[in-house]
């Protein structure tokens, strides 16, 4: 769903609610405040060292290395097909992808739907998939082929509310939020009382026991009869956590290794809900404003001290872009302009899972249309050595794990906050990333924690060796990862 409303948790319930339905954008608000303090002159040298905080290492071994690939499935091909998807997983998995995250694949409600073809969140049956893609046993061929080839398989799940068209409103309308009146209505923001706008879809009440079965029945029937390996769970802030809990606790039951991830930025989700993954919403505001020019390195600082404080367990998925990005904010040049791979070399190195969005390995720069077909103009994937190179080093070298079973990044100080720097270790594993932030060149003296030695610079290919108090001059934009194997 649009997620402009994910960083802050609201402190009081909505009448009838036994958990809030929406959040604001308070530590986005907070953390450029805090951030200008940093960055008012953008040439005085004053950094802030991190926190080195040891992530708690409670997270599914097999999710370790891997790398996510969110599939639009609609605008990915002509017909938009599971089929046509398949076909093209050699050149994923060449890529390094390892988990096929789709967005919804369920029939989409006619009543009240958007545009021609509707929103993939406006669910019209939990147990079926959407024609316009093809049939269930062609989602399950497509899951098997997926397995055989060493891949993943997540599906998007919207637990928080359905479309108007699903069985549920005629058959138990006791299961939905209901005004004064007695009617059924569409989500609304508890801040203002106001419907946030999603007109076509029916907000879920889950004072409903019976609710709240039918949705667990629904995922578990997923993971049983399409072996699927988890979810991406939509507005997972939005649902109590007392569901989430009972929810994990069943689907660990059937299968213990499946994988949940929460659109979500709350701390609760991950140290006590169960959910591995949650979005990393603020760490994109941040980039997002490195892009524009009025934020730099030290704001990634101001940002770990605020993250590293909040959670204790699991990881984030990073990203420079997704669906609703891309749809509702712009594309990444549109964005982050000529920065874009600069801090795609960051969100892929960091300490969570990188996340590559339909197309981007072509360099699509146009605004996916949400509502409508507008296929992916696919061209001669531009960005495939780009994003290869990173994600096989990701495999490669332990410190470039996920969450704990990588390494902590630690900063390198470089006396400019113009520039990022940090080197990741883990078994003996290290990877070092320079990064300039700015259009400008920039000069800087690299000092500070262990990260001389000698490596290889994986996009030029290249022997070099660094030392501590070595300088260097670094173009505009400039990225430079160094892997010691």
């Amino acid at each position: 769903m649009n997620e402009i409303f994910y960083s802050f948790e609201i402190k009081y319930q909505l009448k009838n609610k036994k958990m809030l339905k929406g959040s604001i954008q308070f530590y986005t608000i907070l953390l450029i405040a805090v951030t200008l303090s940093f960055s008012a002159c953008k040439n005085t040298p004053t950094e802030v060292d991190p926190p080195n905080i040891e992530v708690v290492e409670d997270q599914l071994e097999w999710t370790k290395d891997k790398v996510i690939y969110e599939v639009n499935l609609r605008q990915y091909s002509e017909s938009g097909s599971f089929n046509d998807f398949t076909a093209d997983l050699p050149r994923l998995k060449d890529i390094g992808v390892d988990i096929l995250w789709f967005m919804p694949i369920h029939p989409i409600s006619k009543a009240k739907r958007k545009g021609t073809l509707g929103s993939y969140y406006a669910v019209a049956d939990y147990k079926d998939v959407n024609p316009e893609h093809g049939t269930k046993a062609d989602f399950k061929a497509l899951v098997d082929k997926a397995h055989e080839m060493g891949m993943y398989v997540i599906i998007d799940w919207v637990p928080n509310h359905s479309g108007w068209d699903h069985k549920w409103i005629t058959e138990h309308p006791e299961y939905y939020t209901k005004n004064d009146k007695g009617e059924i209505i569409d989500p609304i923001e508890p801040a203002t009382g106001k419907s946030w706008g999603w007109t076509d879809v029916a907000d879920l009440n889950y004072d409903n026991q019976e609710m709240r079965a039918a949705m667990i029945d629904a995922m578990r029937f997923w993971i049983t009869d399409f072996d699927i390996d988890g979810y991406r769970c939509d507005v997972a802030h939005g649902v109590p956590q007392d569901f989430w809990i009972a929810c994990i606790d069943s689907l660990k039951a059937t299968d213990p290794e499946i994988f949940m991830l929460a659109e979500a930025e709350i701390p609760r989700l991950r140290n006590s809900a169960g959910f591995e993954t949650t979005y990393a919403w603020n760490f994109k505001n941040v980039i997002n404003a490195i892009g524009e020019g009025t934020m730099n390195g030290d704001s990634i600082d101001v940002y770990l001290q605020k993250d590293r404080a909040d959670y204790k367990k699991g990881y984030h998925m990073y990203f420079t872009t997704n669906h609703d990005e891309n749809a509702w904010e712009g594309t990444v040049f549109e964005r982050l302009g000529d920065g874009h791979k600069a801090l795609a070399v960051l969100a892929s190195t960091f300490d969570g899972m990188p996340l590559l969005y339909s197309g981007q390995e072509s360099a699509m720069n146009k605004r996916l249309k949400f509502f409508e077909k507008d296929p992916i103009e696919w061209g001669d994937y531009v960005y495939t050595d780009f994003y290869k190179t990173l994600f096989s080093l990701k495999k490669a070298n332990q410190a470039l794990w996920n969450g704990g079973y990588g390494g902590e990044p630690i900063k390198i100080k470089t006396g400019n906050p113009n520039t990022y720097a940090y080197v990741r270790e883990k078994n003996g594993d290290k990877v070092v990333v320079i990064l300039n932030l700015s259009k400008e060149e920039q000069a800087i003296t690299l000092s500070g924690n262990d990260f001389a030695g000698d490596y290889t610079d994986i996009f030029m290919k290249q022997k070099k060796t660094v030392a501590d108090g070595e300088k260097m001059t670094l173009a505009p934009w400039q990225y430079t990862v160094l892997s010691n194997k």
